[in-house]
């Protein structure tokens, strides 16, 4: 890896939209965004953040996945210089402009610089170095097409769930607990996987959602709300739990008391906590 390369300042942002204005406290860092390459998963050391409802995701990864030859960082100017295929594209810390081969350009939403690291808007970064880029919301993804590369080996990153499994643990999220706070949503999914992972039940969230061997599991399969679009903070939510945020122990039951026709939970399993509107039992 190039010498310029390994300065901690040098990020690159997928952005859909942000304010060089952006202060560090404001930036949902915690988001579980991923980024891919011509499908290849980027591994990186920041993770990609939403601001206002922009996504961005760190330049040096972008810039080096997509086949820059460097990346370097000038104090002189405070700037992020990319260099690729005879193209240089300096972009200065907290301005609203670049310089691509010397020629200005205005950059929407400007070049930003948090927690230490710098952050530009990837559809400039995109354009200048002619890939295209999509932003997959059913599982909160950049994705990045372009042809004749070749992700580097080892920027290259890898996943222990796949895009199925946010999509069916997402669904069930939504459906159970629309109106719970994040906290609520990340339990709900923990249960499933707890699930999952135990002897007593399908080996997978589409077959722990589906389960019939004591009657259905879960209303939403009854009243056909699983088949709704979750919203984003259920994906967010579904990505918390596959990438092992636990809230609840191992818990294996959920209801909202206030609701639910039946209290054989609260009745045969060990009460554990309550997350607003839902109580949760082992």
């Amino acid at each position: 890896m190039k010498k310029g390369c390994l300065l901690c300042w040098l990020l690159c942002l997928l952005c859909f939209m942000l304010s060089p204005g952006a202060e560090a406290e404001d930036i949902q860092f915690d988001t579980p965004i991923t980024m891919t390459v011509n499908k290849t998963l980027i591994h990186m050391d920041t993770r990609p953040f939403l601001y206002e409802g922009t996504t961005f995701v760190p330049i040096r990864f972008v810039s080096e996945a997509l086949g820059a030859e460097s990346v370097i960082w000038d104090s002189s100017s405070d700037s992020a210089i990319i260099a690729h295929k005879g193209t240089e594209i300096v972009l200065p810390a907290g301005k609203d402009v670049g310089y691509i081969n010397g020629q200005k350009v205005t950059i929407d939403h400007g070049v930003i610089l948090a927690n230490d690291r710098l952050f530009v808007p990837v559809r400039f970064v995109s354009e200048a170095l002619q890939c295209q880029v999509d932003w997959i919301y059913e599982t909160y993804t950049v994705d990045i097409q372009k042809e004749g590369i070749t992700v580097p080996e080892e920027l290259v990153g890898y996943r222990s769930y796949t895009d199925d499994e946010i999509y069916w643990l997402s669904k069930i999220i939504h459906a159970e607990s629309q109106g719970e706070p994040m906290a609520g949503k990340i339990a709900v999914g923990n249960v499933i996987l707890n699930r999952v992972a135990s002897r007593d039940y399908p080996n997978t969230i589409y077959g722990v959602i589906f389960d019939r061997n004591h009657g259905v599991q879960f209303s939403p399969v009854l009243d056909g709300s699983i088949y709704q679009k979750p919203l984003g903070d259920s994906i967010i939510a579904a990505k918390h739990a596959l990438e092992g945020k636990q809230l609840v122990s191992n818990c294996l039951f959920f209801f909202n008391p206030k609701t639910a026709q039946s209290q054989w939970i609260a009745n045969n399993r060990t009460y554990y906590t309550t997350i607003r509107n839902h109580d949760f039992y082992l």
